[in-house]
């Protein structure tokens, strides 16, 4: 693609506001700012789209939510009128012309003859997931960029089982886009005018109570909340976003009395005021909910996401301080509290699995099987683990009971098919507080954990590429291992190696190749001689290489050194 032919087209395009047109005069004369937003579409992925907010074609904004919207149209309307009849979710989160997006998808949805189910004001990502699945929809939107700063947006999209959209879905929407021109190629009614004519009907409250009824469903031990009601204590936060409403409301249901609501982070904003980036992972984000715990004397924190997917949670530690636990961890108090706790209820169901995703902890495959629950490994992301849940129930093979990725994500129940921070926020809730009436905080719960299945620790690293150079940086990078694939890594020699893209499994020692189930992701994975699994794969929504290291060791010092150790030999990456 020419990009200067693209930005002169769009400067002279009528479709374009007055403002919209004074920004892309601004980079006239920037031939690098015109390139980079210009060079080419955002490229449509099975996470949707997502790209900081920018008029432009590889930008997040109104004219490229119509064009993907268009595109979308066309794949459902490949099911005929009974696909248009069922229609689509649309939902939304806290950033910045996230309504406006939500409603522009809405206009070329209706204008195209699919009916439209989209929410009042911003939701959380869960709920979008269950009304596709409880209004029986075709398909949903959802404007959202989940925990990126604040110059983001991005937009996802779901089938009708409620799970992002299946690869070869993608790929139609992909190949449909390349016909359609994002100024002419679009068809949108305006939005009052679909409402009138039926073609877009709102949902609010009605939504959230048949979604707040499942979610609370899955409590286990309202008995045990009720004994320690009087002294426990928390604090959340939604980090400007989504949860502010839904989380709450699901801790009261629990039964929790004493809930302190960060007030600042309580405040609707997509500007995100309070913190440099609204993400659970960083614990820097926590410091006024600390601030609000130790005034309180409060050892049990829970923050989410802007669109309240991802939860992570902080919790005081021996020496009185707050740490923050990974996603890696939580996953691993949770799936073992929930076993005992389902037990205890009489709720586990026969053939119980546990899934997770092949850069998770293995201290989780430990928990489940030492506990008689299967587990089984996805790729990453969330509509993975939905289509093995689908596969495994319907086939009467196992039932799944919890489902996570250490990116602060978790699935539970049958009304969702994408991470759950609602839900998982008040069975973290529930959790804490059981260990409280035993005497023990999350903090003493996790050390009992690691002396009664092992020590385990885990490191992910980042290697950020931003820009035209970088996409070509990380293709590098991946084809360099897999040609010149390393036979040890810091002094311990690779075992096995596998690659997820095709599914070779190599025997480093013979040089036997074998296959294995998953394949067909860019996904590398070095198993050493001393238990220790790196693995290394582009991320799917960001500029960056995502390097996991997976370790056991005989204590946490033991792990902790085999973490700086392979973390040296990731650093000799980036020269």
């Amino acid at each position: 693609m020419n990009y200067q032919k693209e930005y002169e087209k769009w400067l002279a395009s009528p479709a374009l506001t007055e403002a919209e047109h004074a920004e892309l005069e601004t980079i006239g004369n920037d031939p690098k700012e015109i390139e980079s937003r210009f060079y080419g579409p955002l490229e449509f992925g099975t996470a949707g789209l997502r790209g900081t907010m920018a008029v432009g074609l590889h930008n997040m904004n109104i004219h490229v939510i119509r064009w993907a919207t268009q595109g979308f149209c066309q794949v459902i309307a490949e099911g005929g009128e009974a696909a248009r009849k069922r229609g689509v979710a649309i939902c939304m989160d806290c950033r910045n012309h996230s309504m406006e997006f939500a409603r522009a998808a809405a206009e070329v949805c209706a204008a195209n003859g699919i009916h439209v189910r989209i929410f009042d004001s911003l939701r959380p990502t869960p709920e979008l997931s269950f009304a596709v699945r409880e209004y029986h929809c075709q398909a949903g939107i959802n404007v959202t960029a989940s925990h990126n700063p604040k110059e983001y947006n991005g937009y996802k999209v779901y089938w009708e089982d409620g799970a992002q959209l299946p690869p070869q879905h993608a790929d139609a929407i992909a190949k449909a886009l390349e016909s359609i021109d994002v100024f002419s190629g679009i068809h949108a009614m305006p939005f009052d005018e679909a409402v009138k004519r039926g073609y877009i009907e709102t949902m609010g409250d009605e939504t959230d109570r048949k979604f707040m009824a499942n979610v609370t469903a899955m409590i286990n031990d309202k008995e045990t909340v009720a004994k320690v009601a009087d002294t426990f204590k928390l604090v959340y936060t939604p980090f400007h976003g989504c949860g502010y409403k839904l989380v709450p409301e699901a801790l009261k249901a629990l039964g929790i009395k004493h809930l302190l609501c960060e007030p600042k982070q309580m405040v609707i904003d997509g500007n995100f005021p309070t913190v440099v980036s609204p993400n659970p992972e960083n614990p820097e984000g926590f410091y006024l909910a600390v601030d609000l715990a130790k005034a309180n004397n409060i050892d049990f924190i829970l923050g989410t996401d802007p669109d309240s997917d991802r939860v992570g949670i902080m919790i005081r530690n021996k020496s009185g301080e707050f740490q923050s636990v990974t996603g890696n961890q939580t996953g691993v108090l949770l799936l073992d509290y929930l076993i005992g706790a389902m037990k205890r209820a009489g709720k586990m169901p026969a053939n119980p699995v546990a899934l997770k995703t092949i850069v998770t902890t293995e201290m989780a495959r430990k928990v489940a099987e030492e506990n008689g629950v299967k587990c089984f490994d996805t790729f990453t992301g969330f509509k993975f683990m939905a289509e093995k849940k689908n596969a495994l129930e319907s086939s009467g093979a196992g039932k799944v009971i919890f489902s996570y990725e250490e990116s602060y994500g978790y699935m539970l129940g049958d009304y969702v098919r994408d991470k759950d921070a609602v839900t998982a926020s008040m069975l973290l809730t529930e959790m804490a507080a059981w260990y409280a009436s035993k005497g023990m905080t999350l903090f003493d719960a996790l050390e009992a954990l690691y002396k009664k299945y092992g020590y385990y620790a885990e490191k992910t690293h980042n290697l950020v590429m931003p820009g035209l150079d970088g996409l070509a940086d990380m293709a590098k990078l991946m084809k360099s291992l897999r040609e010149n694939p390393p036979a040890e890594i810091s002094g311990v020699k690779v075992a096995v190696r596998k690659d997820y893209a095709d599914g070779t499994v190599t025997d480093c020692a013979s040089g036997a190749k074998s296959s294995m189930e998953l394949k067909g992701s860019n996904v590398l994975r070095f198993e050493l001689t001393d238990g220790t699994t790196i693995l290394v794969r582009p991320s799917g929504t960001e500029p960056k290489i995502k390097i996991y290291i997976l370790t056991k060791g005989s204590d946490e010092a033991d792990c902790a050194a085999n973490i700086e150790k392979y973390g040296r030999w990731v650093t000799s990456l980036k020269k």
